[in-house]
């Protein structure tokens, strides 16, 4: 079985289930689990083409709507059995609490008018005795989200995590790279904090399972692994199951949350934005405190699964680059979702272009297996140097920077993250649209595409634009307009170059450069 399945569980009467949160990283994995179990699935998305290119796209309805629009809440849930809440605004800025809370309410209140049966919630464990307002915003806007939904007048299961364990979870992405990449560390001081890790099949398997619990039971449940350990423990078992040296880790004091989430945001993939919620919660010992969830979703044989097992699994998913969704599938808080300039919904204002194109003698199907392989390890077929030095502005600015890295090294789908890129539009073998991700004074986009001109011959084309914001935008635009010929320029000719070798030898050589 599958590092991000669910155990099967025996055939059980169809429920009509809604799953918001379903472009992110436990919903996109929820989804499919539930249709295996016999339920009908709707997602609830603010951007429905996101779950197109989903293998089990076909087998579910996604409808648009967010969960801050009363109106697209209640037309989600007309007919709706069982609602998967599964949101929340973290890091969308210093009101996201408030984006929550208004959010849960919204929810709540139209669950209980559509005669939803139950709500099912995954929020965070928290600390036992300390008090809620004590708590980091991150953990106390879960709480305060558990409690909204548990007053919402129907049945509601709230299932409390801490650290989840998956191939592509940002806690496990921080846990590998930090172990990889630092043999000696001088870490946090809450490296000694207690901590219970579950690993993500088995909080896949207790939310399939929440769906079915009698109409009486309406509480939280805590849920973890049968490991309770430091996150120092928990490195030097990533360095043991990953066969690494010993890692020397040497805890000091003074590095509080704040510089915490810069080192964590240097070191690996995960932002400083998303990095300090998660070392916020590490300071506090997040230790179950009943396992009263097995009840209703019993255990079986080796699960819930060890902390070296869901490593292993984890990992070998990794090296199998058969990881089905990543802490960044879900839209970067704050990123945006405006029309391309070029729609005809657009409204209005400068728009920068730099176009290139060229022919080549490759055939399209080469042309488009580089384009589509783009990114990553595979690189930007370009200056390598202007790239690096644009991706760590881009982390000191508090951005995502390069690390992010692609899902798949070789496919993409709309609304993968591809390092500081998101794929906005893909046409398999014409068109790839991506939309930037990075810090600007701005709006921008990079679309490639693949045709052929009068004579048959192969036709490459790109273009970069740029929708400046106010006096910034347009210094920011004419300040690197000197270096688009090295950058952009390059890009499209080592393309173009990388088609034609691959074409000639048969296969897709290997990128020449970030």
């Amino acid at each position: 079985m599958s590092e991000g399945e669910a155990a099967p569980a025996p055939r059980t009467p169809a429920l009509h289930c809604l799953v918001t949160g379903a472009t992110g990283y436990i919903g996109g994995r929820l989804v499919p689990e539930l249709l295996d179990a016999g339920h009908r699935v709707r997602c609830l998305a603010r951007t429905p083409e996101k779950l197109r290119d989903h293998p089990w796209a076909g087998r579910a309805e996604a409808v648009r709507g967010d969960v801050t629009d009363a109106g697209s809440v209640a037309a989600a849930l007309r007919g709706i059995d069982v609602a998967y809440y599964l949101v929340h605004a973290l890091n969308t800025g210093s009101g996201f609490e408030e984006t929550d809370r208004r959010a849960a309410r919204i929810f709540a209140e139209q669950a209980r008018a559509a005669g939803v049966r139950r709500i099912v919630y995954l929020g965070g464990l928290t600390p036992d005795g300390v008090p809620e307002r004590e708590l980091s915003p991150h953990l106390r806007s879960r709480a305060e989200v558990a409690r909204i939904l548990l007053e919402a007048g129907v049945p509601v299961t709230v299932l409390r995590a801490a650290v989840i364990i998956g191939s592509g979870s940002a806690s496990f992405e921080m846990l590998r790279y930090l172990t990889e990449r630092l043999p000696v560390m001088v870490t946090p001081s809450w490296v000694s904090t207690r901590i219970q890790p579950i690993a993500v099949r088995d909080v896949l398997r207790y939310l399939v399972g929440s769906a079915l619990m009698p109409d009486d039971v309406h509480r939280a449940f805590d849920i973890g692994g049968p490991d309770i350990m430091t996150y120092r423990d928990m490195m030097r078992g990533f360095a043991e199951v990953a066969g690494l040296p010993h890692r020397l880790i040497l805890p000091v004091p003074m590095l509080t949350p704040r510089l915490s989430s810069h080192w964590i945001g240097l070191v690996t993939p995960v932002p400083r934005a998303l990095a300090r919620p998660l070392a916020e919660s590490l300071r506090y010992e997040v230790v179950c405190r009943e396992h009263d969830i097995a009840r209703y979703v019993p255990d079986g044989p080796g699960v819930p699964l060890t902390f070296g097992r869901a490593l292993q699994l984890a990992l070998q998913r990794v090296q199998d680059a058969d990881v089905t969704t990543r802490w960044s599938s879900a839209s970067l808080p704050g990123a945006p979702s405006d029309p391309l300039p070029t729609d005809p919904d657009w409204a209005g204002g400068s728009l920068y272009t730099d176009r290139r194109g060229l022919t080549m003698d490759a055939s399209p199907e080469a042309l488009w297996r580089i384009i589509e392989g783009i990114g990553g390890e595979n690189g930007w077929y370009s200056f390598p140097l202007a790239w690096a030095v644009r991706g760590w502005l881009d982390r000191l600015a508090g951005g995502v920077g390069l690390r992010r890295g692609r899902r798949d090294a070789e496919r993409l789908r709309v609304g993968d993250s591809l390092d500081f890129w998101r794929v906005e539009a893909i046409e398999p073998g014409r068109l790839l649209r991506l939309r930037a991700e990075m810090r600007l004074p701005g709006l921008a986009w990079l679309e490639m595409s693949v045709d052929r001109d009068g004579q048959g011959r192969t036709r490459y084309r790109q273009r970069a634009l740029f929708h400046p914001r106010g006096l910034l935008g347009h210094a920011y635009w004419w300040s690197v307009a000197p270096f688009h010929s090295l950058v952009f320029g390059g890009m499209a000719r080592n393309i173009a170059g990388a088609a034609d070798r691959a074409s000639r030898a048969g296969r897709q050589p290997a990128a020449t450069g970030r």
